[in-house]
C-alpha cells in the first residue's frame, strides 16, 4: 500500500467522525457510557467477523498483551475523558480544548523517526485550530470560570490521550489492524462495567434512536478506528493530523443540513481557515 493511499484511507475516519455529533443527538436519551458499550460492541464484533473471514484470527494470538492494553486505554480513555469533561465544564470550551488533538498530532509527529516539522505544518495547524475555534466556541461561548478548571483539565488530557495514541500507533506498524477489533471489545467491556456503577440504564425510545446507535457502531465508533489505524501507521500522519480539523467543520455542516444548526458567517470563515490550513500543510509535506 502506498503512503498516499494509506493517507486517503485514514481520512475516511475524519469523514465518519463528522457524523458523530449528528448520530449522537439522534441516539438520545441513551447515557454516554451505555452508548459507548453498545457502539464499541458493534464495531468490535464486525471487526472480528472481518478478521475471521480473512483468516486472520491467528494473528490476534501473536499480538502482545501490552499492545491490547495500549489500544484499549487509548479508545476507552479518550471517550471517558471526553464525556466527563463535557459534564464538568461548558461544552464549547471543553470541546475546543479536546480538539487540540489534531494540532498535537502534527507537533508530536515531528518526534517520529523520518518525520520533520516544517513552518508550513505549524502554520497550517494554527490556521486549522483557529477554524475549529470559530466553530466550537460560536457566539454564545461562556466566559472563563475557575470552577470549570477540572473539566478543562480533563479535556486537555482527552486531547493528549488521542494524539499520543495516534502518534504512538505509528511505532506499532507491525501490529495488524485487526487488533483494533480486540481494542473495541475490551473498550465495550470496560464501558459496560463503568456504566453499571455510575449510570442509569436508558435504551433508545424510537426506531430513529436505535438506527442512530447502530449507525454510530458501524461508522464513527466502528469502521473509523480501523481506517484511522491504517492511516497513522502507513500514511502521512502530519497531513492526517491537520486534515482532522475538517471534522468539526463537516460535523457542523451535517447538523445544518439536518436542521439542527443554522448556517452563519462563522461557519464560512471556519471553512476558509480549515481548508487553507490543510492546503498549506499538504504543500509542506509535498516539498519533501
Amino acid at each position: 500500500m502506498t503512503r498516499t493511499r494509506a493517507t486517503a484511507i485514514g481520512f475516511v475516519a475524519v469523514l465518519l467522525w463528522s457524523l458523530l455529533a449528528l448520530f449522537t443527538v439522534g441516539s438520545a436519551p441513551t447515557p454516554p457510557l451505555l452508548l459507548n458499550t453498545v457502539c464499541f460492541s458493534i464495531g468490535g464484533t464486525l471487526g472480528l467477523i472481518w478478521t475471521w473471514t480473512n483468516g486472520g484470527l491467528g494473528q490476534l494470538l501473536s499480538v502482545r498483551w501490552t499492545t491490547y492494553l495500549f489500544g484499549t486505554v487509548g479508545l476507552f480513555g479518550y471517550h471517558a475523558l471526553y464525556f466527563s469533561a463535557l459534564r464538568m465544564a461548558p461544552a464549547a470550551e471543553a470541546g475546543l480544548i479536546a480538539y487540540l488533538w489534531p494540532l498535537l498530532i502534527v507537533l508530536f509527529s515531528g518526534l517520529l523517526p523520518g518525520e520533520h516539522l516544517r513552518i508550513g505544518h505549524l502554520c497550517g495547524a494554527c490556521l486549522g485550530f483557529a477554524g475549529a475555534a470559530v466553530i466550537i466556541t460560536g457566539s454564545g461561548s461562556a466566559g472563563f470560570q475557575a470552577t470549570h478548571l477540572p473539566g478543562y483539565g480533563l479535556a486537555l488530557l482527552c486531547a493528549l490521550t488521542w494524539s499520543s495514541y495516534s502518534v504512538l500507533s505509528r511505532r506499532l506498524g507491525d501490529t495488524p489492524t485487526s487488533s483494533v477489533a480486540v481494542f473495541c471489545i475490551a473498550t465495550a467491556a470496560a464501558s459496560g462495567a463503568l456504566h453499571l456503577v455510575v449510570e442509569e440504564t436508558i435504551w433508545p425510545d424510537s426506531v430513529f434512536g436505535w438506527a442512530s446507535v447502530v449507525a454510530l457502531g458501524l461508522g464513527p465508533v466502528g469502521l473509523a478506528f480501523y481506517v484511522w489505524d491504517i492511516g497513522v501507521k502507513q500514511g502521512d500522519i502530519q497531513i492526517l493530523g491537520t486534515a482532522s480539523y475538517a471534522a468539526p467543520l463537516l460535523s457542523t455542516l451535517a447538523l445544518v443540513v439536518a436542521g439542527i444548526a443554522a448556517l452563519s458567517w462563522g461557519l464560512a470563515i471556519a471553512a476558509v481557515l480549515i481548508t487553507g490550513g490543510a492546503a498549506i500543510a499538504a504543500r509542506a509535506s509535498m516539498r519533501r
